[in-house]
């Protein structure tokens, strides 16, 4: 009987690859957003590749078996974490906390002390208390989506 070991890689997102980023974006168990939603919001593979190759939206994927499992994505002048995403049967395998922590990494890296995302208000969202067992912390104000702001501060 041989058993299967599943390889699970991370790395710098590619530029070349955003086809798949926004296909995946409409595959997560919550938030999904689909590419026709996305481009309505003007956000497409091609003005997303270009954010990615002027350097302001650093971001890292994981690959599950060789599959584009989920990514994060920040902006590198304003400090947000602008997405997290997961394919639903890759949660619950550390690889969105992995994700988040490369990409905070990189912006802490870029001068920022303070980063800071829109999330769930709702408790029963599985990022609600995602976030917050990870140390983010609510601001009080919510954004454009009507999401709550939370902020995450790096000891000095």
């Amino acid at each position: 009987m041989t058993t299967h070991r599943t390889s699970i890689t991370f790395h710098a997102a590619n530029a070349d690859d955003t086809a798949a980023f926004t296909e995946l974006r409409g595959k997560t168990r919550q938030n999904a957003v689909s590419q026709e939603r996305l481009a309505e919001v003007g956000i497409t593979a091609d003005s997303w590749a270009e954010m990615m190759r002027s350097g302001n939206l650093p971001g890292h994927v994981c690959h599950r078996d060789g599959q584009l499992a989920g990514y994060c994505f920040g902006d590198r002048d304003t400090g947000e974490i602008v997405v997290l995403a997961l394919l639903p049967d890759c949660e619950g395998l550390g690889i969105g906390k992995t994700l988040l922590a490369r990409v905070m990494a990189e912006l802490r890296a870029q001068g920022h002390a303070r980063l800071f995302l829109g999330c769930s208000n709702d408790p029963s969202s599985r990022s609600y208390g995602f976030y917050r067992y990870l140390g983010w912390t609510a601001t009080g104000e919510t954004d454009k989506y009507g999401d709550d702001v939370l902020e995450f501060r790096f000891a000095a």
